[in-house]
């Protein structure tokens, strides 16, 4: 899954794109609490396969600004940050912001690329963060690893939103055609998704990423983008894994968060 010397660290685990991100954080916080500094080297190239074009060459920064654009960070001897990635199954509010974000900060800032996606899905679709709720609903092949909540849960949750602010418009984020039509039609004068920037399929039991290979790359940086700009909305609905830690180490924190965790939910 990774290696780490000396001074650096080699990460090869490959599997969905915040998979990949989580072990490679997983990795350098591991470095750190046994170095107390930062490595020289975190090497990634192995990963993304799942999004490569072809096999060969690095792809880390077509997602991610270099980290030597940021100034290093010093940690001192007591510090011991709290992180592994099976913490996609936890509660979000007990995450150890103040320690992650910093790191997140230096290896995973969007790249040029990525923060141009985000300013045309932003003018594309008149985005007002502090007037949207964002639905978050990661299914398909999710529910090997957590028990997904029903359609209905969200619901719930988002008539809540609508009673603390009348004028708030849902954005609808999934990977199952299901859930969007389900939302769609419960809220048809106040919601909306990202129609050409986003892959959906009826409900089963595999991943977008494998089943549209084909189109990977491309929608994995639209989804990267996506990302960021969910986790800069008001509000936030979602279940738990892998990309709605992701959400949470970009906002650097989990303010308005309605968390689903194996049917139970966090607030």
């Amino acid at each position: 899954m990774y290696l780490i010397y000396e001074s650096s660290i080699v990460i090869t685990h490959n599997a969905g794109f915040f998979s990949c991100c989580s072990v490679k954080l997983h990795s350098i916080v591991e470095y750190i609490n046994l170095n107390k500094k930062l490595p020289i080297l975190v090497d990634s190239s192995s990963q993304f396969d799942w999004y490569k074009i072809n096999k060969t060459g690095d792809i880390t920064f077509d997602y991610f600004k270099q980290s030597d654009n940021f100034d290093n960070l010093e940690f001192n001897n007591d510090l011991n940050i709290n992180y592994n990635h099976e913490h996609q199954f936890l509660n979000y509010s007990d995450l150890d912001y103040k320690n992650i974000c910093p790191i997140v900060q230096k290896y995973f800032s969007p790249s040029d690329d990525i923060n141009h996606i985000i300013i045309n899905i932003e003018q594309k679709y008149n985005l007002d963060y502090n007037n949207i709720c964002v639905l978050f609903y990661r299914g398909n092949d999710k529910n090997r690893e957590t028990q997904i909540c029903g359609y209905h849960d969200y619901i719930t949750y988002a008539n809540l939103i609508i009673s603390k602010n009348p004028n708030v418009k849902f954005l609808i984020q999934s990977d199952e055609t299901e859930f969007i039509e389900f939302i769609t039609n419960s809220f048809p004068n106040n919601s909306f998704y990202f129609k050409d920037e986003i892959r959906h399929m009826n409900k089963c039991d595999n991943t977008v990423d494998l089943v549209l290979r084909d189109t990977s790359y491309i929608f994995s940086k639209y989804y990267l983008a996506i990302t960021i700009i969910m986790s800069r909305c008001k509000y936030i609905i979602c279940g738990s894994g892998n990309c709605s830690i992701w959400i949470m180490f970009y906002r650097g924190n989990n303010e308005n968060v309605y968390q689903n965790l194996n049917n139970i939910w966090l607030k």
